[in-house]
């Protein structure tokens, strides 16, 4: 299955589906595709980068483009805000197979079949309500995404500050350490 697609006959009438962006003619098959879009397909934006950049296929880093330029779409043309915005639909389709020949023994040739495919990301805003949905379960869980990053970059921020003062103590521990065996040694040798 190439996932949900925005027909005409689900849209409702003079509502836009949403900003979309489209790579044509990738050379590599459809389906390499589809398991990295079913991943980000619903997501909100930053979710979708963050798991496209935890792939390491090929297929992820094409549709992490196409991702962001449908995104600045919907920035530069229909000014909405970057953090407001979902993936509400992504599927690729097979492009036209190039068929080729490879020569084999006694005069045979196999047929080598390119195939390709057409990426296209849809991503929209929120509505009112879905926005409204999402901040109530953030809220239910006892987090935000905002505060919850806001709380990881104290808590790093705080490790280190305590790694840099205990390095200045650790320093200053180990020079009198060694100066007291240095003194140690001296009076041995003295005595």
């Amino acid at each position: 299955m190439t996932g949900p697609k925005l027909n005409e006959a689900h849209r409702v009438a003079g509502e836009k589906s949403g900003s979309k962006a489209q790579l044509r003619w990738v050379r590599m098959s459809a389906s390499k595709f589809r398991p990295v879009l079913n991943q980000v397909r619903g997501l909100d934006v930053p979710s979708a980068r963050a798991v496209l950049s935890l792939h390491s296929v090929e297929a992820a880093r094409v549709v992490t483009k196409v991702l962001n330029a449908a995104v600045a779409n919907a920035t530069h043309n229909d000014q909405l805000d970057e953090e407001a915005l979902y993936v509400k639909a992504c599927f690729a389709d097979e492009s036209p197979t190039i068929k080729r020949f490879r020569p084999r023994a006694r005069g045979r040739a196999n047929t080598r079949l390119r195939r390709g495919a057409h990426v296209t990301v849809v991503v929209a805003a929120y509505t009112a309500d879905e926005q409204q949905a999402r901040e109530a379960v953030a809220a239910a869980s006892g987090r935000s995404d905002k505060a919850d990053r806001r709380r990881r970059v104290a808590a790093s921020q705080a490790r280190a500050a305590a790694e840099s003062t205990g390095d200045a103590a650790n320093e200053s521990a180990t020079g009198s350490a060694s100066d007291a065996a240095a003194e140690t040694a001296s009076s041995e040798e003295a005595k």
